[in-house]
């Protein structure tokens, strides 16, 4: 992993199954984590249209969603030590 990163992101990338190389950087794991987040985005949206996800519901889903990524809320400059 990243030298340098707090413990807690550190755990929380990896709940996410983001592992890091030596050649890392922050900024490319937010891009990774983001990436992540945004498949998981268009995946709900897929199961709203597709009726799995009532309309009226919808929100409290994304709202669930945006609160398992608490590091892409958190600047950069808090992810290291």
């Amino acid at each position: 992993m990243v030298i340098g990163l707090r413990p807690r992101v550190r755990d929380e990338l990896e709940r996410h199954g983001l592992a890091s190389g030596p050649d890392e950087t922050p900024e490319s794991l937010r891009e990774r984590l983001n990436d992540l987040y945004l498949a998981d985005v268009r995946r709900l949206k897929a199961r709203q249209v597709a009726g799995e996800i009532p309309l009226q519901d919808y929100a409290r889903h994304v709202t669930a969603l945006k609160e398992s990524y608490p590091l892409l809320g958190l600047p950069l400059s808090l992810w290291v030590e």
